[in-house]
């Protein structure tokens, strides 16, 4: 596993149909190292704080095998990293693999995998493309947010090892997969609601699954 690319941006004002929006989806590959604190990588920033950063948000990853994939809705040239606005462009970290709670260091710094990344209008803002948050939740390729275990350093070409497998066997797949109606699997469910790191927000939506 490795981390490709470290990416970041400030927030700014965009305009998007009659409208003006300000976003940090616009991220950028920058040289490293770079510092990752509690909550965001130095130089990064979130625009709108009630549904971005936060310790549950700090840093998103995407995977860059999913770029073939896209390849279909997207133009292929404009695949680079930082396309889906992800902090750390990967390879190796697949949602399917990833289990929630696994703790993950790269460079000196050590991420804990805490949820799937659920789109918002600015993904379809970031590709002038208003369907692919649709798309997007459709594919199922939803890429992690991780927590900031220990603040460090980190840049592109570092490795990405597994220093603490989750005692939790439900991966990042899992979730997203429980946010479809009827989701049937209620002991997955229950396994993660015993998770003392799982999210408010995700505690919130699962206690709805068992009623």
């Amino acid at each position: 596993m490795q981390l490709l690319s470290l990416n970041a941006a400030l927030p700014q004002d965009v305009a998007w149909q009659g409208h003006t929006v300000r976003t940090s989806i616009f991220k950028q590959p920058v040289a490293g190292p770079v510092q990752l604190h509690a909550e965001h990588l130095a130089g990064d920033g979130q625009a709108d704080l009630r549904v971005h950063g936060g310790p549950d948000k700090a840093v998103y990853a995407y995977p860059h095998e999913h770029h073939a994939y896209w390849q279909q809705f997207l133009p292929a040239a404009q695949l680079g990293a930082g396309a889906f606005g992800e902090n750390l462009t990967t390879t190796g970290l697949l949602e399917t693999q990833v289990r929630v709670g696994d703790c993950f260091q790269i460079g000196t710094a050590v991420l804990m995998a805490v949820q799937p990344r659920r789109p918002c209008l600015k993904l379809g803002i970031r590709w002038q493309r208003p369907s692919l948050v649709r798309e997007f939740e459709q594919a199922q390729r939803p890429g992690i947010y991780f927590r900031v275990v220990q603040e460090g350093f980190l840049q592109a070409g570092d490795a990405i090892a597994l220093v603490e497998a989750s005692a939790c066997a439900v991966t990042i797949h899992d979730m997203v997969q429980m946010l479809a109606p009827g989701y049937p699997d209620l002991a997955k469910v229950r396994a993660l609601l015993a998770l003392p790191t799982l999210s408010p927000s995700w505690r919130e939506r699962l206690g709805l699954l068992l009623g």
